[in-house]
């Protein structure tokens, strides 16, 4: 029976979420599977990504072959490096302890890689954050200014002009009148 490794869709319309299985080809896409491998959730940035690395090399090394997509997904995770080094092992090309090292340093390049997406995305959020909240600052200034009403004061200015300043002792007993 030909295997293969492919999406199975799951989600609501518009929000897809993807189940990696281990299928037979004849299969609806959508139906029975052999193993479950993994998820896909491609709705977040950078897409989460949760996979069964040795059973998916386990079904690569008995001759399941990965869709389009799937073949991708495996590649961005490590399994199609890691069958790659199993298969050099196999063959006497390199050790298993070396094969080993090789994937821990390829995973943690790949590692520091998306947590760098992730701090530039987050610092781009960030600015687009600030640049709203000050434009939106000057629309509310804006919005102040057009609505403030504009008082003149002409009245108080003629009549200091027409009276003669009296003495402060005349002001002090109109006061206390």
């Amino acid at each position: 029976m030909p295997v293969k490794i492919r999406l199975q869709r799951h989600g609501k319309k518009g929000k897809p979420f993807y189940w990696i299985v281990a299928a037979d080809a004849r299969a609806k896409r959508d139906g029975k599977y052999l193993e479950k491998l993994g998820t896909y959730n491609p709705n977040t940035n950078p897409a989460q990504i949760n996979l069964d690395i040795d059973g998916s090399v386990q079904w690569l090394q008995n001759g399941a072959q990965p869709t389009d997509t799937a073949r991708a997904i495996l590649s961005y995770k490590g399994v199609m490096l890691k069958n790659h080094l199993a298969g050099g092992v196999r063959k006497g090309a390199l050790t298993q302890e070396q094969a080993d090292a090789k994937f821990d340093a390829w995973l943690e390049g790949k590692g520091t890689a998306v947590e760098a997406k992730k701090a530039s995305l987050a610092e781009a959020k960030g600015k687009l954050k600030a640049e709203a909240l000050a434009a939106e600052k000057a629309v509310n200034a804006a919005r102040i200014a057009a609505n403030t009403p504009v008082v003149e004061e002409e009245a108080p200015v003629e009549e200091a002009a027409a009276e003669p300043e009296a003495p402060a002792e005349e002001q002090a007993t109109k006061e206390e009148e």
